[in-house]
């Protein structure tokens, strides 16, 4: 086995152990601002040096997570079956979509909101995973016919899922889950529902 391939395969077997680290550690923790980088490398058994070439800063590792945890619904929606999948009518699919969305951020609640504002020096709508969610939601609203302007519509039903209003929601005003996913399928029925629209008519 060459070197370079040993390298790799340890870069490899280092990122998998982090991330495994860090994700016992969030799990465990109310609050994602009480870990360091130091506490995934001690749990991880590398050192910091490792951390940061492999993740480049906590930001980093956060959203090396969030998309780890994310992988199964990435891949439901890419090659599964309705609802996520892509053989589902629009609106369904539309309505599918955004309500993983809430069940992702109701499930990994304090480290969608450490992502979230741990994107404080940019606008956080030009984050990888914001940007993947509304070109989807996009496209998909595209398909809708007598629908008008996706691009907003994308925004502002993604802003429905935005996980500190998740967190008011389930967690200060004390709404259940099941009630807070009916909430969030009314508010999108509304949305797409045929009427009129601004700039355009009603459906027939």
């Amino acid at each position: 086995m060459s070197e370079r391939h040993s390298s790799r395969k340890d870069a490899i077997r280092n990122r998998e152990a982090v991330l495994a680290a860090a994700d016992a550690l969030f799990s465990r923790r109310a609050s994602p601002e009480d870990i360091t980088m130091a506490d995934v490398a001690a749990a991880a058994g590398v050192g910091k040096g490792t951390l940061f070439r492999a993740f480049g800063d906590r930001a980093g590792l956060l959203r090396a997570l969030y998309e780890a945890r994310l992988e199964p619904i990435r891949e439901a929606i890419e090659a599964g079956p309705p609802p996520l999948g892509p053989g589902t009518p629009p609106q369904d699919r539309v309505r599918a979509l955004l309500d993983a969305v809430l069940c992702f951020k109701l499930d990994n609640g304090p480290l969608a909101l450490a992502l979230e504002d741990s994107g404080s020096d940019s606008s956080p709508y030009r984050a990888d995973h914001y940007e993947r969610w509304h070109g989807l939601l996009r496209a998909v609203l595209e398909q809708i016919p007598g629908l008008t302007d996706s691009d907003f519509t994308a925004h502002a039903l993604l802003a429905a899922t935005r996980a500190d209003l998740v967190e008011h929601l389930a967690g200060e005003r004390g709404i259940p889950r099941e009630r807070m996913r009916e909430q969030l399928a009314g508010f999108v029925a509304k949305v797409l529902a045929p009427g009129p629209r601004p700039g355009g008519t009603a459906e027939e």
